[in-house]
């Protein structure tokens, strides 16, 4: 898994562009949360679509940010929380250990 770290609000505007193109994949993942933990690490150890890019958005060290992705994609703040982007648009968006690889490369090539 290569995580794209998702840092600053100007990779948002970057991420909605680039769905035009490429699904792209937003883990709100918080470090206390042993569910959050479980989750990113069945992430890691399944096999990742092709053409799709993933970031990784650190929520404490972000929260802000993570209050920016729930407003711009309009959707609820979870966490753990994927989100699928494609067109612009949050098409997709699970949370907790609702959220597997298959689910989410399906909702990505939808």
């Amino acid at each position: 898994m290569n995580w794209i770290p998702l840092t600053s609000e100007d990779q948002l505007q970057l991420i909605k562009e680039r769905s035009f193109t490429t699904p792209q994949i937003i883990f709100k993942h918080s470090t206390r949360c042993s569910t959050s933990s479980m989750v990113l690490n069945r992430l890691e150890r399944s096999e990742v679509p092709a053409n799709t890019d993933f970031y990784y958005l650190d929520l404490l060290a972000y929260r802000p940010l993570s209050n920016q992705v729930a407003e711009l994609f309009q959707v609820h703040h979870e966490s753990p929380q994927a989100l699928v982007i494609r067109n612009g648009e949050c098409v997709y968006d699970e949370s907790h250990m609702a959220i597997t690889m298959d689910e989410l490369a399906e909702q990505a090539s939808a």
